[in-house]
């Protein structure tokens, strides 16, 4: 009797079609539905734009910086802190030794010193976030090593990497570390001689005096930076009303 033999044919996978895509890079659903569209987003009203106008105002020059805290932070017009950003990674605040600044036996006062801080901080997170971000101090810590009976120079350096925490697109803290000197001027006629030779844009406190300097003071901050955009889709307001 004979047996009927069956042959198996191996089971060919037919090649899986791509999903379709629609205008905005979003595939069809499995039902055959049209794409999804993605929102656009909102485009900045006008106040959002003068907000940001004004702020890259602000940290253009000496000038505008000066014109814009006499409108909204007079104190730092009074006190006459100037920020200066030499090149990438150094930045040079001075606050001169005036009236204003000074206590009642003659020594810088240790408010302005103090304030003048959070100023100079501030100013130099703001020169690198520019007028999409809000800045806040939410920690400052000062140290008096001793008396500064002249102009105060603060030195700002940063323990993370800003321009990495700014590419991340999200808040984050800062913490600056600032050192406070204040340089004694020098009445050697060969150091005045060397420094009138510079242009006057290029001279450091130290060159303008000749002398030497001075620790008066350390000084701790941490600031919160806060994208605007992000404030907004949380409901927040960063203006007020």
């Amino acid at each position: 009797m004979d047996q009927a033999t069956d042959t198996i044919q191996p089971e060919t996978e037919t090649p899986a079609q791509p999903a379709p895509v629609g205008e905005h890079g979003g595939g069809a659903t499995p039902k055959g539905d049209p794409p999804i569209k993605r929102p656009r987003p909102a485009k900045p009203s006008m106040m959002d734009r003068i907000d940001a106008f004004v702020s890259r105002l602000s940290t253009r020059n000496n000038f505008w910086h000066k014109v814009c805290s006499m409108i909204w932070l007079p104190y730092a017009a009074k006190s006459g802190i100037q920020m200066k950003k030499v090149d990438d990674t150094t930045f040079r605040a001075v606050l001169p030794f005036r009236r204003f600044n000074r206590n009642w036996y003659n020594a810088m006062a240790g408010a302005a010193l103090l304030g003048n801080s959070e100023i100079a901080g501030g100013s130099y997170v703001f020169g690198y976030v520019g007028g999409d971000y809000t800045v806040v101090c939410k920690h400052l810590e000062y140290t008096f090593k001793r008396p500064c009976f002249g102009p105060a120079e603060y030195r700002i350096t940063p323990r993370e990497d800003i321009k990495a925490l700014i590419a991340t697109g999200q808040e984050f803290n800062i913490t600056l570390d600032m050192e406070v000197v204040q340089l004694v001027p020098s009445y050697a006629k060969a150091e005045r001689q060397k420094t009138r030779r510079k242009p006057k844009g290029e001279r450091s406190l130290k060159e303008r005096l000749g002398g030497r300097e001075k620790r008066v003071g350390r000084c701790t901050a941490t600031f919160h930076v806060t994208p605007k955009q992000h404030q907004k889709s949380k409901g927040r307001t960063y203006r007020g009303a």
